[in-house]
């Protein structure tokens, strides 16, 4: 089964894909994302995109299953496209890890990425992430991101896209995000590092320990629009924070890393402002942050750290990381 369903009380569509439950774990003796494995190029790459082996959308979906009856059960075929993007051809590699080489043609391939989607006039979103450690249900530990269009906006980024927007009509035309940005650098406590075109902080508002946000200096709304040196200082940010979490607790540091780009039709470019968010399931050493009841039924965030701390905790790693 996969389709899209839709949930008339939160006004969002729902994936189904029940066959992505028939996901494989990484086999002990094998890779598929390994030259030699017959599904990758065998005289390896620097980074690659692949088609993922079982996408939760498609360009070609299947017609719904007859299982919805009555007004409130609305169904759509689950139109869209999913791809895994290979960080390397060596198992062992982490994005803390990557060579100069592989960053260059790493964030060319988030661009491409985006650019290609967009141009699909049924894809809505593009959505571009990277899930890391068992933790978080990762089951190939190749380093790899992945990226999926949707042909629907996704409710979190409706709301998002929502406040940015209000406050854009309320402030005679300001960007939130940069007004947001310049605030977090008057007052500097959060801040752990920036470079000519990215500020890496933990925003006054963080909803859990040790989320960062990494925001563009200048407004710009998605990948597209970034210079050549934009993309390759990105690509060096998103390395150095991958590298401050793990000289964290001097190991493998588990967390999602998502980006969040404009909706390709270009109608929210004005007031949506290109950003990296980071959420990491650890709030210790050996102790994980669960979302539990209020989060999860309620979405109300408790964060049991001070945001100003944990921001002091990691600017001392991100130093000893450098």
């Amino acid at each position: 089964m996969a389709e899209l369903r839709y949930n008339p009380i939160s006004m969002e569509w729902v994936m189904v894909a029940s066959h992505r439950q028939e996901r494989p774990q990484m086999p002990k003796d094998w890779c598929p994302f390994c030259p030699g494995s017959g599904k990758v190029p065998d005289s390896g790459f620097n980074v690659l995109r692949y088609q993922n082996d079982f996408p939760a959308l498609s360009v070609t979906p299947p017609e719904p299953d007859d299982v919805a009856s009555g007004p409130l059960f609305s169904v759509k075929p689950a139109y869209g496209r999913c791809e895994v993007l290979l960080y390397s051809d060596k198992h062992n590699a982490t994005l803390a890890t990557l060579p100069d080489e592989n960053i260059r043609e790493l964030t060319a391939m988030w661009r491409d990425c985006y650019i290609d989607m967009a141009k699909d006039p049924q894809i809505r979103y593009v959505f571009i992430f990277e899930n890391r450690g068992d933790v978080v249900g990762v089951t190939m530990p190749h380093p790899h991101g992945q990226v999926y269009g949707y042909s629907f906006i996704p409710k979190k980024i409706e709301s998002e896209l929502y406040g940015a927007k209000r406050y854009y009509d309320e402030h005679a035309g300001s960007c939130l995000y940069c007004e947001l940005l310049k605030e977090e650098l008057r007052d500097g406590r959060r801040i752990i590092f920036e470079n000519d075109f990215f500020t890496t902080y933990v925003p006054f508002f963080s909803p859990i320990t040790y989320g960062v946000h990494t925001t563009a200096k200048r407004h710009l709304p998605h990948l597209g629009a970034m210079t050549s040196a934009e993309l390759y200082a990105l690509g060096e940010t998103l390395r150095d924070c991958a590298g401050m979490y793990d000289a964290l607790f001097d190991r493998p540091f588990p967390y999602m890393m998502c980006m969040y780009n404009a909706p390709v039709d270009g109608t929210a470019d004005d007031y949506c402002h290109f950003h990296v968010k980071f959420y990491p399931p650890m709030r210790g050493a050996d102790k994980q942050q669960f979302f539990a009841s209020s989060e999860t039924g309620a979405g109300a965030w408790c964060n049991p750290n001070c945001p100003e701390q944990k921001a002091e905790e990691l600017r001392r790693a991100y130093k000893s990381a450098i």
